[in-house]
């Protein structure tokens, strides 16, 4: 495990990376707007403030956030400029609100939002003309077993779930695709102060079936009795063949995240989603 130096040091770099891309941003406004670092992973966001004007910029963000802000996915986009650099700034509405807890995700504004987003044909659209191909189970397959670093292939519990994907992956074929989030864990929804509801962070929208996302928010959210309420209230039967593809899907999904964890030395976390994969098989 990393030790306190090892984290340290890596703060600083985080920080310093992303005040050199403050002074690039801050051209773009006067010296009466504060500029600050939105935190997160890459550095790539930031809070822009004056007087009563808010904003959220982010860099080189996908030209699909603008079909999410006509949609009202996302909070509304205000403007998009391109730097000298080549670099993409966009300013989206910086709203006041929380995240979602673990058990709003019952809410049915929830299921409401993923069935829009799941059903729109601007959405596809956008995505395809970014050159969006469909994600095929067999390709995911493939990257799950290239993921996997040799230490993790002999847990039990990896190779059970990896027999599995192998077993059923020529059984879970629906061409109905969807535009999918991917990752529709409850801190990425946003309940304005408006009470109204957002899915955010879009940085990997993918095209697929529709149980890429409908399972992990079942499996992590919702009791498997209300399983059938839930999908009725979204438009969509229970069906033999849907609960195996979200099966499918979430074994994926959790494999990755139990290797995204061991790369980040989070070991709780990578030892919590073992146990999750564990129950599921």
């Amino acid at each position: 495990m990393r030790n306190k130096m090892d984290n340290q040091s890596g703060k600083e770099r985080m920080d310093k990376a992303a005040k050199i891309k403050l002074n690039k941003l801050e051209h773009l406004f006067d010296q009466e707007w504060e500029i600050i670092p939105a935190g997160g992973l890459t550095g790539e966001a930031f809070f822009a403030k004056h007087e009563e004007q808010r904003l959220f910029l982010k860099r080189n963000s996908s030209p699909f956030l603008a079909a999410l802000s006509a949609e009202g996915i996302v909070p509304k986009l205000v403007w998009t400029k391109r730097l000298e650099s080549g670099d993409v700034i966009t300013a989206q509405h910086w709203l006041n609100g929380r995240e979602l807890s673990p058990d709003e995700m019952v809410d049915r504004r929830v299921t409401k939002l993923l069935k829009k987003i799941h059903t729109s044909k601007p959405l596809l659209t956008m995505l395809e003309r970014l050159e969006k191909r469909p994600v095929q189970p067999e390709k995911l397959l493939l990257e799950v077993q290239d993921g996997i670093d040799l230490n993790l292939l002999q847990h039990p519990t990896i190779q059970k779930a990896i027999e599995f994907l192998q077993k059923k992956v020529k059984f879970i074929r629906y061409d109905d695709y969807a535009v999918c989030h991917g990752d529709v864990n409850h801190n990425n929804w946003l309940l304005s102060e408006g009470n109204r509801l957002y899915l955010i962070d879009w940085d990997r929208p993918l095209i697929g079936d529709p149980a890429i996302d409908l399972g992990m928010l079942l499996y992590c959210y919702i009791p498997g009795n209300d399983w059938e309420e839930w999908l009725r209230l979204y438009g969509m039967e229970l069906t033999t063949h849907l609960q195996l593809r979200m099966k499918w899907y979430v074994v994926m999904q959790t494999i990755l995240s139990i290797q995204w964890h061991k790369d980040k030395s989070r070991f709780h976390e990578m030892n919590r989603w073992l146990t999750f994969l564990h129950n599921i098989l």
